[in-house]
């Protein structure tokens, strides 16, 4: 009869103890052959231990202590006169010994796992004087396995690949287990590996776990993953040994077992004739039931007539095929065309060649559409030219469109007037004649760069773009001119014939075969006696002095007018005048001063000394302004005589005619109480019936002199301001109380005639102040003889 796991284990303790309590008896001590043991007292021969090893079977479930062995001593007499001690690993805590008899129990479950053996010691004591009558002695108790641990997968689960048409017995993973058993004693840690789950796909190799491939021909395709079931068992596999088991998931890796293949054997595509170049017209693919690399293809047009006109390529991400187009197309020219397209494995694995050539072809059409065009130019870019001195009307050019679709519609022109916006061309209509709307200036504008517009008749909203350069040819409509604003200095103690100023003109004209200019002096001033010009022939001219002894405070400024004349045709002349002012020079011929005030300064002051001064006379009369103002201010009545508070208007007329806003307002009472000396101060912050009961008295200065004095102040300083404007104006200071003898400051009309005053320096200001300079100033009358 077959017996269960518990009886079977019941079993095997049955028979454990049977062998141990049958080797007790040749535990037992007994009398040894050894040298005698001297006991104090006496002389008696020397006893000793002598047992076999003790073993202990693991895993005891019984109720009562299991007994492990017996120690004796062959002193003992059975009279209870001997003591035995035990000591050790487990002593007490898990063995005990009965000290009357010796008798050793375990009383506690034991696992040979935790701990395989016991090392401890056993003693003989007399009980009486509590000596030793036995040396003490060391022995082990090992315990002995049952089969009570199944194996275990410690890295379980697995996961494993192999390529996919792998041949049979190709290996895949090796997979262990371990038993915590003894592998010394018996079968209890011997496991034998069998596949519960994975047939008959996978094997496993029984000793060492490995597993294999069984079945040839798997394919990725069909199936990509197996789960496999591996059972480990101890006890050689027998009946009644004890298992564990893993999962092993197998997935197939993919390989390039399947050639592209178009699902169709024909594509049909329609295209409108205004697709732009470089726009996808389809997407083709070729199915491969491959991953990764082994799906990677590439596409090209093998035949067809578009060849030029479109090309393929691959999408990386999709592996589709792009066809996009490479030329315009035209359906009043070509209504259709048909390619030939082949998809190719870029990766072909030699091992399956067999199955087949791994490309495929196809065969695109693809139609084109007819679209409404808009018009079409029969150049993309004219190019005209018109002189600038073409008359409104002019015909310039002509430019020409057509339908392109077979309607063949009319066509209106026009030009896109924001790439001419000041309207200088017009366009007919009907024949694209362009003319003049407007004369030209090439100065201005040398090429006109316009778009005409051509519209359909039929449908205006198809405008086709035409691009028109129109360049402008340059005549002779410009005088030449000096180059530059020059700025020419002469020196004091310049000598005949030295170069003062080198000249060169520009002229706006453009003429084919480049500038040539003449300089001269104009008539008048050709047979001056200071200055003459030599024309260099290479559009310059130098400007050369005549005499020596220029002297500033005679005349510091010359005014050369000088006659340019241009090649054209025909040709056009300018004069232009050249400044030329006296200067002060160094040793070197560097000009320090060109200023003819200059001379009534001290000699010997330098540049800096001359700065200081004016800063020092500039502070002092600035010192000066503050301090009268403050002045003004405390002698400011804070009441004024409403009886004397007289309201005068002083009426300034400039040369300017300025009328009505130019007239200021003045208080002439401010006037009077300049001049006012006053006997008391009133404070402002004092109640208004105590300003009138402490009412300053005043000592008035008769009006008449008040105002002369005023004006006759205000007439030297006109006078002397070296800062006054180059023009006279007359200012009249009206009094209308009693006794005004206010009369003109009018520098004409107060200054005598045997005045001192110097106007020479109005010629240093300038042509504009030429005619105020011969009026007043004492030089010769023609500034440049």
């Amino acid at each position: 009869m077959k017996l269960g796991k518990v009886e079977f284990c019941h079993f095997l303790q049955i028979i454990a103890l049977f062998l141990c309590l049958s080797g007790m008896n040749q535990a037992e001590l007994s009398r040894s052959r050894s040298k005698p043991y001297f006991q104090s007292g006496r002389t008696r021969t020397k006893r000793s231990w002598v047992w076999n090893q003790f073993f202990v079977l693991e895993e005891y479930m019984g109720t009562d202590p299991l007994y492990v062995g017996k120690l004796h001593s062959d002193v003992d007499k059975g009279d209870g006169s001997i003591k035995y001690i035990l000591s050790g690993e487990g002593a007490s805590s898990i063995f005990i010994i009965d000290e009357n008899t010796g008798d050793i129990h375990a009383t506690k479950r034991l696992d040979r796992e935790e701990q395989a053996y016991y090392t401890l010691r056993a003693q003989a004591l007399d009980r009486l004087t509590n000596k030793p009558v036995e040396p003490e002695s060391e022995f082990v108790i090992k315990i002995q396995d049952i089969n009570d641990n199944e194996p275990k997968f410690l890295d379980g689960p697995y996961t494993a690949g192999v390529p996919e048409m792998s041949p049979v017995g190709t290996s895949v993973v090796q997979v262990t287990a371990t038993d915590a058993d003894d592998p010394t004693y018996g079968n209890s840690a011997r496991v034998v590996y069998s596949i519960l789950q994975g047939q008959p796909y996978f094997s496993v190799e029984p000793k060492t776990g490995v597993i294999k491939t069984a079945l040839p021909n798997m394919d990725r395709e069909a199936k990509d993953q197996y789960l496999l079931v591996i059972q480990a068992k101890d006890m050689v596999g027998q009946n009644g040994g004890l298992s564990g088991t893993t999962s092993v998931t197998v997935t197939l890796t993919d390989v390039n077992d399947n050639p592209p293949r178009f699902p169709r054997r024909s594509y049909q595509y329609n295209v409108p004739e205004s697709l732009p170049v470089a726009s996808v017209v389809a997407r083709i693919k070729a199915a491969d039931a491959d991953l990764g690399p082994n799906a990677e293809m590439e596409y090209k047009i093998v035949d067809g007539d578009g060849l030029g006109v479109f090309k393929i390529s691959v999408d990386k991400d999709t592996q589709e095929g792009i066809i996009t187009i490479q030329k315009e197309l035209d359906f009043e020219a070509k209504t259709s065309y048909t390619l030939r397209i082949e998809a190719a494995n870029m990766h072909v694995d030699p091992r399956f060649l067999s199955l087949g050539p791994f490309s495929d072809m196809t065969t695109v059409k693809i139609i084109v559409e007819d679209v409404d065009e808009p018009p079409v130019f029969t150049s993309r870019l004219y190019s005209m030219v018109v002189s600038e001195a073409a008359k409104v009307g002019t015909i310039i050019g002509t430019v020409a469109a057509h339908d392109p679709d077979a309607s063949n519609s009319p066509v209106r022109y026009s030009i896109d007037r924001n790439t001419d916006l000041e309207r200088y061309f017009n366009i007919d209509a009907n024949s694209g004649v362009i003319t003049t709307a407007k004369s030209l200036d090439r100065e201005t504008n040398a090429v006109h760069n316009i778009t005409v517009l051509a519209m359909e008749s039929q449908n205006p909203a198809q405008i086709g773009r035409g691009y028109v350069a129109i360049t402008i040819l340059d005549i002779n409509d410009n005088a030449p001119e000096f180059a530059m604003e020059y700025e020419t200095t002469l020196c004091e103690n310049a000598q005949p014939g030295q170069v003062i100023q080198k000249i060169s003109a520009i002229d706006k004209d453009d003429p084919p075969n480049g500038h040539q200019f003449y300089f001269s002096l104009t008539a008048e001033a050709a047979n001056n006696h200071n200055f003459t010009l030599q024309d260099n022939k290479d559009n310059t001219a130098t400007v050369l002095t005549r005499r020596n002894g220029f002297r500033r405070q005679e005349q510091s400024v010359f005014y050369l007018p000088i006659f340019i004349v241009d090649s054209g045709s025909p040709s056009l002349s300018s004069t232009n005048t050249l400044t030329i002012r006296v200067c002060d020079c160094d040793a070197d011929g560097i000009a320090q001063t060109c200023n003819a005030e200059a001379y009534i300064l001290p000699a010997g002051l330098s540049t800096g000394a001359l700065i200081a001064i004016l800063a020092c006379v500039l502070t002092l009369l600035v010192l000066v302004l503050l301090i009268v103002t403050m002045r003004r201010r405390k002698k400011e009545p804070l009441i004024f005589d409403e009886e004397r508070d007289i309201r005068e208007n002083i009426v300034r007329y400039d040369d300017e005619g300025g009328g009505e806003e130019d007239t200021e307002a003045f208080d002439m009472a401010a006037l009077r109480n300049l001049n006012i000396i006053r006997d008391t101060k009133t404070r402002r912050d004092v109640t208004p019936e105590i300003q009138f009961l402490s009412r300053p008295t005043f000592k008035s200065i008769p009006d008449n002199v008040i105002f002369r004095e005023f004006i006759w102040e205000r007439l030297k300083e006109a006078d002397v301001d070296p800062c006054a404007p180059p023009y006279d104006s007359l200012q009249t200071y009206a009094f209308e109380g009693n006794g005004s003898v206010a009369e003109s400051l009018s520098s004409l009309d107060s200054i005598s005639s045997n005045s001192d005053q110097n106007y020479d320096y109005l010629s240093d200001w300038g042509p504009r102040f030429k005619r105020l300079a011969d009026m007043y100033g004492t030089g010769p009358d023609c500034l440049y003889s």
